[in-house]
């Protein structure tokens, strides 16, 4: 019994799955559906040595996508592997669906797509910050309380030792400089982002995200099997519509997705461009392999 867990926005790179885009027609065709979905050459954003709009969150998005659904297909057509639950971080909860079935994957791609673009347009840039904190056990900490007291709001919680507030930027570095003080040890770290995603300042797009994604066909029977980052827990079919629009201002209890795997006792892997979801499982004391390229792909299934 197998999990597939997918990272999201963050784990890209130039190059991701060229390996497995030029061993396998699957592959090939699969970018050639994307691509023509929102009239993009994936191809030819992903390879390129330095295209600058891979880190475009409207491009981001429909390529990250693109690529771990590329390896599900690889990993059920060449192995015949499936897996019976799904989780996804943030973006990856959308890849998650995909492979699920919840959503056809070209409809997928269109609507990450949207999603980032919205996400990219919401906040004039320069005006959100987002930032990691990083301690163990940090929920033993006051950093909620400083955070709310700020105005700020908690984005991730993606692991016993890290959560990731966001918000407007002078809310963010006011509740950083409090933490940095009032918290002993606690590491915190700016991030390089565009957008403060996952906060209040996202909650005026949601509506145009609904009408968006309820254009398409769902398929909410096949959801149960998939974890909600909104709740924490499997989606539920009459509140999976709900729960994937506020997911974009909500919190990503990612540490409450990762209980919720464990606890189905599967086999998790962590299937993606990048590997930062094993390190994240690893403080609650699992340890999960990841597939990102085509040898690891063989190592893992021989």
């Amino acid at each position: 019994m197998y999990a597939f867990v997918f990272p999201g926005q963050g784990s890209q790179r130039p190059g991701m799955a060229k390996d497995f885009y030029d061993e396998y027609a699957t592959v090939r065709a699969l970018f050639e559906d994307a691509s023509a979905a929102i009239d993009v050459d994936l191809a030819a954003l992903i390879f390129a040595e330095d295209d600058p709009k891979l880190n475009l969150t409207e491009f981001t998005q429909p390529a990250i996508l693109t690529v771990e659904m590329a390896m599900v297909k690889v990993i059920e057509q060449e192995y015949s592997k499936t897996a019976d639950y799904f989780a996804g971080h943030s973006l990856g909860e959308y890849t998650a669906l995909a492979a699920a079935g919840v959503v056809d994957f070209v409809d997928a791609v269109k609507i990450v797509r949207k999603r980032g673009n919205l996400m990219q347009v919401a906040v004039p840039e320069g005006t959100g910050a987002m930032a990691a904190l990083i301690l163990e056990k940090i929920e033993s900490t006051p950093y909620r309380e400083i955070v709310a007291k700020h105005d700020a709001d908690v984005a991730n919680i993606n692991s016993a030792d890290q959560v990731v507030i966001s918000g407007a930027k002078a809310a963010v570095e006011g509740a950083v400089a409090e933490i940095r003080e009032k918290i002993e040890g606690i590491n915190a770290v700016f991030l390089n982002v565009s957008a403060p995603f996952h906060s209040r300042m996202m909650a005026p797009i949601e509506d145009e995200f609904r009408s968006y994604l309820t254009s398409f066909t769902i398929r909410p029977e096949h959801s149960a099997k998939v974890l909600s980052n909104f709740s924490g827990t499997f989606h539920r079919p009459d509140t999976l519509i709900d729960h994937l629009v506020r997911q974009i201002s909500g919190s990503v209890r990612w540490i409450e997705n990762m209980q919720a795997l464990i606890d189905t006792k599967a086999s998790i892997l962590e299937v993606g461009p990048n590997r930062p979801l094993g390190k994240f499982f690893s403080t609650l004391g699992a340890e999960v392999p990841s597939i990102l390229n085509v040898k690891g792909l063989k190592k893992a299934f021989g």
